[in-house]
């Protein structure tokens, strides 16, 4: 071999050995976050489609002082919750939209690219016409499952700001990815997440309506809505006004010592996020696979009282929070006048998160927390967002024109007519593409 060959061949194994090395792979995952959607218009639902806001997020630390302790139930401590909020900007102060930094459950790092420019100037007023007795976007609060973080429904979060409401997302301290190790001590945060759910839900809410929030100019807060997912849906139904229901034998069976049981159940087993009455500034709940109904967490009673809109998504197979005695029982029991269910067919329960990153498809842990084997994510993603501005624009914004997105037949498969063609697919849906899902209003007839 000649030196220039032997010279060559040495560059060469250099080069694929430093292309294989973890330290190079991770400073490739630096330089280009990765893309987790395609661009889908000809079959995604209409109200999918960004809205007419350029979206901003900033990264914001808030804490909530004087709180009860998850160590030990009775010392008092603060709170500190570290917010992603998204809202209608005004420029982009960057050539290129921010990425989100993460872990998966096993703590692979991931970076997922979004459309938000990162702390972007908030837009000052509204472009088209504005809310009643209002010049200021709603406030909608997203709060994550056990494990999740804070960006896990990112896609949601600056599909709202798009459309012209301020979004924030809670990092749960003690029930994020990046807290618990979910292969050796994957209950070591649940406690904490049982006790705290609905009161950062309900702090998050307070924190903007306040003037310490730096966006607290631009938001509404008397028209907030609460978005909650697995153990998020079950603070969030707490949060607008039922009243938890756990026994001494419960709150064993989740790791509380039972000499201590006694003493702590009417800590537990509290209403409205800790407050006497539920807060009215809360006009709608949307909730996706909530648990706590197989459990009967939460009293029927204070169930039935809840008033404002709400609207549960759940898969029929959900192996989580139960469908048929879980989340269906849920939405039966809720006494909300405008009320709906929407049902992915054969879908479990990782119906609300952004689709897997490729790092998590190396384990049945990290993979577990998205995949969905007879849905594809994105998909479900594109329904998430049609049908929850649908809801909160109908319920929120009081526009006449999104509820009418809101389906009155049950299914969402078109059928042959006696001519010959199809009837009408739901409304904003393209013809022929819905299939698998079902939509239940207040009344409706169960199988």
């Amino acid at each position: 071999m000649t030196e220039i060959g032997y010279n060559l061949l040495l560059l060469f194994v250099i080069m694929v050995f430093f292309e294989s090395s973890p330290a190079a792979k991770q400073s490739s995952q630096d330089r280009k976050p990765e893309q987790l959607y395609t661009h889908q218009p000809t079959v995604a639902p209409d109200l999918s489609s960004l809205g007419e806001y350029t979206v901003g997020v900033q990264t914001i630390s808030t804490t909530n002082s004087g709180q009860i302790s998850a160590k030990d139930f009775s010392s008092k401590v603060d709170r500190t919750l570290t917010l992603e909020v998204w809202y209608p900007s005004q420029d982009t102060n960057s050539a290129v939209p921010t990425s989100y930094k993460n872990v998966t459950r096993s703590g692979q790092a991931i970076d997922l690219q979004g459309i938000a420019y990162r702390d972007s100037m908030p837009l000052k007023s509204l472009k088209s016409v504005p809310l009643e007795n209002s010049d200021k976007f709603p406030l909608v609060v997203i709060s994550h499952g056990y494990t999740g973080y804070r960006t896990i429904m990112f896609y949601l979060a600056q599909h709202l700001a798009s459309h012209g409401y301020v979004v924030a997302a809670i990092d749960h301290t003690d029930s994020t990815n990046a807290e618990i190790d979910f292969i050796n001590a994957s209950s070591a945060g649940f406690a904490s997440t049982l006790i705290n759910r609905a009161r950062d839900q309900q702090f998050v809410l307070d924190y903007f309506s306040s003037n310490n929030s730096p966006l607290s100019g631009i938001v509404n807060s008397n028209s907030a809505s609460i978005i909650g997912y697995s153990m998020g849906g079950y603070g969030a139904l707490n949060t607008v006004g039922a009243c938890y229901s756990f026994s001494a034998k419960m709150l064993q069976g989740f790791g509380i010592p039972a000499q201590a049981t006694t003493a702590l159940l009417p800590i537990f087993n509290s209403c409205n996020a800790g407050l006497q009455v539920p807060d009215r500034r809360w006009k709608a709940m949307l909730v996706f696979a909530p648990w706590g109904g197989e459990q009967d967490v939460h009293s029927h009673e204070s169930l039935a009282e809840i008033k404002i809109p709400s609207m549960f998504v759940s898969g029929s197979e959900d192996d989580i929070s139960g469908f048929k005695n879980g989340v269906r029982k849920l939405f039966n029991l809720t006494g909300s006048p405008d009320k709906y269910l929407m049902v992915y067919q054969n879908a479990r329960h990782n119906i609300a998160a952004h689709p897997a990153p490729q790092v998590a498809y190396a384990n049945d842990l990290d993979i577990g927390h998205h995949y969905e084997p007879s849905w594809n994510i994105e998909t479900i993603n594109q329904i998430n967002m049609h049908m929850s501005l649908a809801f909160l624009n109908c319920h929120i914004k009081g526009l006449e024109s999104a509820c009418g997105y809101l389906p009155v037949r049950e299914s969402i498969t078109q059928t042959k007519q006696a001519d010959g063609t199809l009837s009408k697919p739901w409304p904003g849906f393209k013809a022929r593409w819905g299939s698998g899902v079902k939509f239940y209003r207040r009344d409706a007839k169960f199988d």
